[in-house]
């Protein structure tokens, strides 16, 4: 017996040891990485051209509309050196050619920048694109800044193109129309509908809001070197234009009604919305409703003008457009975001042009959404319209939530999640890796352990059982010795196997 208890104490010391390895934290290696880099709003100082500003003042003027926040500015750049190795020491001080001021979030304007601060910086201001280049009468042919680097490390859908490419789907952008002859889109944008004019054709844009959101959704790879760096989310999808406004006015409701209904019986079977939709007009959200019955996605800007949120709807997934840190770019009503996607200086195309230009709008955000609605439409093509809308949403990070915010909606879109197939590959690295394994180990663990205690219970009991049957008397005790002479002496009490007492040999 006293074998077995040695075994048996032996046993549960090498589990309690394996628990504790398996779920003491491992020590580091070595140091933590450093932190990544950080994106700021920035602004070159520029020499010797006409409008240059020379102080803090001037740039909180300029970006802010209020030099009272040039002290604001100050803060953010005090001591930190410059391309030229001196510094900001002074609110009143005059800015050199060259140096590179961070600004705060809400800064806006033509030479504002978004990213990691250039280690080279120019000393002249560019000079703006000549006009004339694209439709003639419309917007000309832009070059931009190049877009902010971002959106791309951040979600990365290239890694959702072994799945799908978005090849087959149609997606119609709603908005301002699209340039047919832009060579990211070559062969890949409809006609499409004017529904302002009702001519058959769309494939002309003056606004240009519309061909940007068209490169965010389906920009081809380039084959040059260097690539240009706007690459649309599904590569290979097809674009078709519905237009619905020629100017930046606001649309009329019933446009985007009549253009969600073309769109559907064009054969679209995703429906992007540019920013001039207003869900919670009647018309707008019958078409949605409608459109949404014959099975194709729609997808929209959360923002309304009265800042009511558009109610939620299976098949709809209304869109807030964010920065790297989540920050949203407008104020958007609470209970009224679905899901978030890049909306901050994101890499587009404009008409006639071929380098990017960074724009910041929600329509944008809707456009990414668009592009994954369509990878998923082709990756799945048995989800009907409400499934690839829900499987979107429940896909999205940090993907762990039982119900929606009500700023963030599911939050941000992943591409990669929405198309993979498998359970397990549906959830990015981060969520699944960190959190599962030591609940399978402890199971796996507790299990094992309940079944050796078992193991080792029932042979105790067997034993126990034996010893009883085959136990003999103990042998009689030697009689104590009379202290008294004439007193018989004590006799012992009687002793009981010990199989009886509960001690097993």
């Amino acid at each position: 017996m006293s074998r077995l208890l040695v075994s048996w104490t032996r046993s549960l010391g090498c589990l309690m040891v394996t628990c504790a390895l398996v779920f003491a934290p491992p020590a580091p290696a070595r140091a933590a990485p450093p932190p990544p880099p950080t994106y700021v709003k920035y602004y070159t100082v520029y020499g010797g051209s006409e409008g240059a500003v020379t102080d803090l003042t001037g740039v909180a003027a300029r970006f802010l509309a209020d030099p009272d926040r040039a002290d604001e500015v100050y803060r953010l750049n005090e001591g930190r050196r410059q391309p030229d190795g001196r510094a900001l020491t002074a609110v009143g001080q005059r800015l050199s050619p060259g140096w590179l001021l961070v600004l705060p979030w809400d800064a806006s304007g033509d030479e504002v920048r978004y990213g990691l601060l250039p280690a080279d910086t120019p000393t002249a201001k560019p000079g703006r694109p000549a006009a004339g280049a694209g439709v003639p009468g419309c917007v000309a042919a832009v070059s931009g800044d190049g877009g902010s680097p971002w959106v791309d490390p951040e979600l990365s859908p290239a890694r959702a193109w072994p799945h799908s490419t978005g090849a087959g789907a149609l997606v119609a952008v709603v908005d301002s129309g699209i340039d047919g002859e832009l060579a990211a889109l070559a062969g890949r944008v409809a006609p499409g509908s004017d529904v302002i004019t009702g001519k058959a054709r769309a494939d002309t844009d003056c606004l240009g809001t519309g061909t940007a959101m068209a490169s965010v959704i389906a920009a081809a790879p380039g084959t040059g070197s260097p690539a240009p760096p706007v690459v649309g989310v599904a590569p290979e999808a097809a674009v078709l234009p519905v237009r619905i406004v020629a100017d930046a006015t606001d649309a009329d409701p019933q446009r985007t009604a009549l253009g969600i209904e073309v769109a559907v019986s064009a054969g679209a079977t995703v429906v992007a919305l540019g920013g001039y939709t207003k869900l919670t007009d009647p018309a707008v959200a019958e078409a949605v409703r409608s459109a949404v019955a014959h099975d194709v996605v729609v997808v929209a800007p959360a923002a309304t003008a009265d800042g009511t949120p558009a109610p939620a709807q299976e098949g709809l997934l209304r869109v807030a457009g964010v920065g790297p840190d989540r920050r949203p770019v407008l104020a958007y009503p609470a209970g009224g975001v679905d899901v978030t996607a890049p909306g901050l200086d994101v890499p587009t195309l404009a008409v006639g042009a071929t380098t990017p230009r960074s724009r910041t709008g929600t329509e944008y955000a809707v456009a990414y959404v668009a592009g994954v609605a369509a990878l998923v439409r082709t990756a799945l093509p048995g989800a009907d319209a409400v499934q690839v809308a829900r499987r979107i949403a429940t896909t999205a990070d940090p993907g762990t939530r039982s119900s929606p915010s009500p700023e963030h909606g599911w939050g941000m879109v992943d591409p990669l999640a929405a198309v993979s197939t498998g359970p397990d590959a549906a959830a990015s690295p981060a969520r699944a890796g960190s959190g599962t394994w030591p609940a399978l180990v402890a199971a796996g663990l507790g299990l094992l352990l309940l079944t050796v205690v078992g193991v080792f219970a029932r042979r105790a009991r067997r034993l126990t059982h034996r010893g009883a049957d085959t136990a003999v008397p103990a042998a009689p005790a030697a009689l104590p010795a009379s202290t008294e002479p004439g007193e018989p002496a004590a006799l012992p009490e009687p002793v009981e196997p010990a199989a009886a007492r509960g001690v097993l040999p």
